[in-house]
């Protein structure tokens, strides 16, 4: 349970109201730090489960404040005249959702936890914060950037698309540094988060349901520099066009922007969790974003070598009968596969899910690596048509058919390698749940 002083709170929100539409860990992270800053809050989620989850944790509150402000409606069925602002999930796809049009009409701003912290900082003890997005790489940049900024005794936090929900976080003590991974999701609830070190790793083509056309997506993306101050670091890679283009537009900042150009070659062997050229790529924008926060030399060099990579990330979950077993349930898409496929030789690739698009294209330079292909879910049909004149494949449906047909396969010094290139909803909570039954199914192979 928690208490008053663990989250973050903001006295500009008491009296205010605002209304809280989703309540998973984020929402129910803002519930609670609006409700300790005084703020009237109506929350809502159609999970009965989720709203009574909240009650018992706002029990707990009620003995550490005088009043509390909590009531749950459908915001869409109330009159939100008056209403500070609607903070919503970044799960919530704001251009089919009505929530868009009420809030439009009543006037009334739809944010996200982001955009509450942002206004929460200067209330906060001095304190620094990095942003950082990108399609592909952000949750290990982001990872690897924290890792460092603490291997320098620095105390910080990791919050926004990864770990905890920064607003349900205890404040960092002066001096401190927040490392934030933020979803273009994320980005389009946030109106005035000026980040000391914003980064930029990528942009491919992805999430293009939720946006006009690649364009908007890349606009997206564009608006983390857009709330930055002008004298604060940009660190972009540009081995993309879209990327680029975001670069060229940022080059009166000067010596502020820092381009992290693609191919560059780098001694990684000292480096185990950060293989392949993807992650050289990550890693340069990590010792580019400590630089400007002036980390340590020392400090960087120890954090590189430390990093232990994230989970369902490349990650190395077994050793069979001399067969490798990697989980890269993370890779969602095409995109995100192609380094894995890359990193290793001799390949049994699991993939399939939902598709995000339906093509390989971006993997096809290292098919040469795969020798054999098991797809799995909804996309496996189509996934085995675009890749029966490369390869072996086999249509295996389910994860646990694959890695069973894969390890008949694969003989000594052979990788059996899950990267979906695909969503995980079909068959899986997410992709996590995805990654945790390939380990599980990995572990009951030994």
């Amino acid at each position: 349970m928690w208490e008053h002083g663990e989250v973050i709170t903001n006295p500009d929100w008491r009296g205010q109201r605002y209304a809280v539409l989703g309540l998973a860990r984020s929402g129910a992270a803002t519930v609670r730090a609006l409700l300790a800053s005084g703020a009237e809050v109506v929350a809502w989620d159609s999970k009965t489960q989720a709203r009574e989850a909240l009650v018992d944790e706002v029990q707990t509150l009620s003995h550490t404040l005088d009043t509390v402000m909590l009531s749950f409606a459908d915001p869409l069925e109330i009159d939100l005249t008056g209403f500070a602002g609607i903070v919503v999930s970044p799960g919530v796809p704001l251009n089919r959702h009505p929530i868009a049009a009420k809030a439009q009409a009543a006037g009334v701003p739809i944010i996200g936890d982001i955009e509450l912290f942002a206004q929460a900082r200067a209330h906060l003890p001095p304190h620094r914060v990095v942003g950082v997005t990108g399609t592909n790489g952000k949750s290990t940049t982001t990872a690897l950037i924290h890792h460092i900024v603490v291997a320098d005794g620095i105390p910080a936090r990791l919050g926004g698309n990864i770990g905890l929900p920064i607003l349900g976080e205890e404040p960092l003590p002066a001096g401190g540094i927040y490392v934030l991974e933020l979803s273009s999701y994320q980005i389009d609830l946030t109106q005035s988060l000026d980040c000391d070190v914003a980064v930029l790793l990528n942009i491919t083509p992805d999430h293009l349901d939720r946006y006009d056309g690649f364009a908007g997506y890349a606009a997206s993306k564009a608006r983390l520099f857009a709330m930055q101050s002008a004298a604060h670091d940009a660190v972009i890679g540009i081995g993309d066009a879209a990327s680029a283009a975001i670069a060229r537009s940022l080059s009166a900042r000067g010596e502020h922007l820092h381009k992290i150009a693609p191919g560059v070659c780098m001694d990684q062997s000292r480096w185990p969790s950060l293989q392949g050229p993807h992650n050289a790529q990550n890693a340069l924008a990590a010792i580019a974003a400590c630089h400007a926060l002036d980390i340590r030399e020392v400090a960087i060099d120890d954090g590189l070598e430390t990093f232990r990579g994230l989970p369902h990330r490349m990650e190395r979950v077994g050793t069979v009968d001399g067969v490798a077993y990697v989980n890269d349930s993370k890779a969602t898409n095409p995109d995100s596969t192609a380094p894995a496929l890359a990193a290793f030789d001799r390949i049994h690739w699991i993939l399939g899910g939902q598709a995000k698009t339906h093509d390989l294209d971006a993997c096809r330079p290292s098919f040469g690596h795969v020798r054999a292909a098991y797809t799995i879910g909804e996309a496996g049909p189509m996934l085995r048509d675009l890749l029966s004149a490369e390869m072996p494949v086999a249509d295996c449906g389910t994860l646990a058919e694959a890695v069973h047909a894969a390890r008949a396969a694969a003989v000594a010094g052979d990788t059996v390698l899950l990267s979906p290139a695909c969503a995980s909803f079909d068959q899986f909570r997410d992709y996590e749940d995805r990654g945790d039954t390939f380990r599980g199914l990995v572990e009951a192979l030994a």
